[in-house]
């Protein structure tokens, strides 16, 4: 993957990166790597965030190899969140309107990872937005909700994560679910941020919630029963 803010011409490079495209899709799969918190200056073209994502996309593929899917990445214009600007967010938004584009009307599910994940839990809103898959998400205290009504939502967050707080995750999993939406929160036993320790069992999880969300196989019976689940208590 090669990133950079403009494709030539001052035009900005797409933000749509995609890696599988049926003819005729049925469905459709976003990932949304990390980044920082601040950083105007683009991703640069060896970005580890990018590279931890690339076994996720692999699982994701082999799950969904023959059903239709299509498989696409995010490609940022800056580095960081940038506060108010919401770099990511936009970002994601570009993505999905260019997903459109290309595959039509289809269910999306967005798996994203730390600022990624937050940029993913914004993007929910987009209409063809039915679930979203948080890795050890970002979120800070106050994050919108509203517009995740009606949607599913299954973020996994490590206990040993030092970099984004995993309380964060089951507060958000909880204010979204009284605010309408189908939500659980995971905690990965001796998980940390990057998804290194214990690595094949989250890439594995990951590719059984997007084909349980796309409804292409069960969901883990714990998620099944916690998004179904009625209160609070369905959110852990």
């Amino acid at each position: 993957m090669t990133y950079g803010d403009e494709a030539g011409g001052g035009r900005p490079r797409p933000a749509l990166v995609p890696y599988v495209l049926p003819q005729r899709p049925h469905a459709a799969v976003l990932v949304l790597h990390g980044g920082r918190a601040e950083g105007l200056e683009p991703p640069p073209a060896l970005n580890l965030p990018g590279a931890r994502m690339r076994p996720f996309v692999r699982a994701i593929g082999r799950a969904t190899a023959g059903h239709g899917v299509a498989l696409a990445g995010v490609r940022y214009r800056h580095r960081g969140w940038n506060g108010e600007r919401e770099d990511a967010a936009r970002d994601a938004l570009r993505a999905l309107e260019a997903l459109r584009q290309r595959a039509g009307e289809v269910p999306v599910v967005l798996v994203g990872h730390s600022m990624g994940g937050r940029a993913a839990l914004r993007a929910a809103g987009h209409p063809l937005v039915g679930a979203v898959v948080g890795l050890a998400p970002w979120c800070p205290e106050g994050e919108p909700v509203g517009h995740l009504a009606g949607r599913r939502l299954v973020l996994l967050h490590g206990d040993r994560d030092r970099v984004t707080d995993p309380a964060g995750s089951l507060t958000l999993a909880d204010r979204a679910r009284a605010a309408g939406a189908e939500a659980c929160h995971l905690v990965v036993p001796g998980g940390d941020h990057a998804m290194l320790r214990g690595a094949g069992a989250w890439h594995d999880l990951t590719a059984r919630l997007v084909t349980g969300l796309l409804r292409l196989g069960p969901l883990p019976p714990e998620v099944a029963g916690a998004l179904t689940a009625r209160g609070s208590e369905g959110a852990r």
